[in-house]
């Protein structure tokens, strides 16, 4: 591809599509900011509201004659929020997905509890059962090797909030391992519990950091924590000077 990329225009702001912001967009990529509740891509009841399909036709409707479209280059789950990347070609999401283990991606979560340790790694290998629930396995032979790390920001009487590094990207893994250390994620209905009060999943996508498929630029999108997981951590015991700051 050539080194000369054309001006950008990004399509006006009435195309943007409901449950989704747009955080940067260029010829090659689109990173948007997902809300909780939407799907990334199609299930065998939602085929329309997902991410996948409302950005596809955002792409589409900024020029009618134009033939662009998005392509999946990784997914968050439907409860989770945050930033989301999509590639504008098969090229630009060949490069993504070949290079994505060498992208740095941290999560907010609140989870039930406070883990015994301020900060640590979880390590595993992750299977999938019938029941397409995600378990946690020693024998490498069995599974694929998933690896989280976690350092506590802030904990109350209930809940503590987490930032995550997610050094590996397997389905359901940061929920897998955070109720594999005793602390589920808040909301999280299928790897935890049920608990009155809670409006949603606490898992948030909170950073991004790769290089751009075609200039090799190095870029970060980041995003805050969400306002609801600071509320659920509001009676604090104790907060990180870092966490406090922001």
């Amino acid at each position: 591809m050539s080194s000369i990329r054309k001006k950008f225009k990004m399509p006006p702001k009435r195309f943007h599509p409901k449950g989704l912001s747009i955080i940067y967009e260029d010829h090659d990529i689109l990173v948007a900011d997902k809300s909780s509740g939407l799907l990334t891509i199609s299930n065998d009841k939602v085929k329309e509201n997902t991410a996948f399909y409302l950005l596809n036709n955002y792409v589409r409707k900024g020029n009618q004659r134009s033939h662009s479209r998005i392509f999946i280059v990784h997914r968050l789950d439907r409860d989770t929020s945050g930033i989301i990347l999509f590639a504008k070609s098969e090229e630009a999401k060949h490069y993504l997905q070949d290079e994505w283990q060498n992208f740095t991606k941290k999560y907010y979560a609140v989870v039930c509890g406070k883990p015994k340790q301020e900060q640590g790694e979880i390590s595993s290998y992750l299977v999938e059962n019938a029941a397409f629930r995600m378990y946690s396995v020693d024998d490498p032979s069995k599974g694929k090797f998933a690896k989280t790390g976690y350092r506590v920001l802030r904990s109350s009487d209930q809940y503590s909030l987490l930032e995550i590094d997610l050094y590996t990207g397997r389905k359901n893994q940061i929920r897998v391992h955070l109720a594999d250390l005793g602390c589920p994620v808040a909301g999280d209905k299928k790897y935890g519990k049920k608990e009155k009060g809670i409006k949603r999943l606490t898992l948030h996508s909170a950073s991004l950091s790769f290089t751009h498929p075609f200039s090799k630029e190095p870029m970060i999108f980041e995003t805050k924590i969400p306002g609801y997981f600071k509320s659920l951590v509001s009676h604090k015991l104790k907060a990180s000077p870092e966490e406090s700051s922001t």
